[in-house]
């Protein structure tokens, strides 16, 4: 018997219906968080369909393999990106499989599934993790062979405690750092 996943809200920002972007929250960081949110900015500047994901409680692991394909696998578009924070970079070997490019924030590369995925993806696949995370492993994401931006002294939120300046340059640097991915997608 399938356990039942909490609920879940997408909400669909229209632009171009040939490129659409999945945002993915993190379990403690909703899309309305600083990343999160100014990526959805930036992809909809950038003319992308946003589809934001939105839950009350986030799912367990399992809950959110179940809830895998109707969140990234039922998109029809001749563009479909991935971008996820934390947990929901669990969901890295699903976009392998169906050639989904992604921006992966905090990937969790410590867990062989994750790490596995992220050295297989054949499309264009961006790592992003702080040096001061517990979760990134930076030898591992630099031995994955794919596209990797780490921020020096930043946590798993991808903020520098303690210092403004250095936490809004980290995001300063990621949101530019996804614009160099997005320009190169085409």
């Amino acid at each position: 018997m399938t356990a039942q996943h909490p609920p879940v809200d997408v909400h669909t920002e229209e632009g171009d219906g040939d490129r659409v972007a999945t945002v993915l929250p993190g379990r403690g960081y909703t899309c309305d968080a600083p990343l999160l949110h100014h990526l959805r900015l930036l992809l909809h500047a950038e003319g992308w369909t946003v589809r934001t994901v939105r839950w009350g409680t986030p799912p367990s692991p399992e809950q959110l393999h179940e809830l895998a394909p109707d969140l990234i696998g039922a998109v029809q578009a001749p563009r479909h990106l991935v971008v996820a924070k934390s947990l929901t970079t669990r969901l890295l070997p699903l976009a392998v499989e169906l050639d989904l490019p992604g921006i992966w924030l905090t990937p969790l590369l410590r867990e062989p599934g994750v790490r596995a995925a992220a050295t297989r993806a054949g499309v264009p696949t961006l790592l992003v993790g702080g040096s001061a995370d517990p979760c990134w492993d930076s030898d591992a994401a630099t031995r994955s062979g794919q596209q990797v931006l780490e921020l020096p002294r930043a946590n798993h939120s991808l903020e520098v405690p303690g210092d403004l300046d250095a936490s809004l340059q980290a995001l300063h640097t990621v949101v530019v750092g996804a614009a160099r991915f997005l320009d190169a997608l085409g």
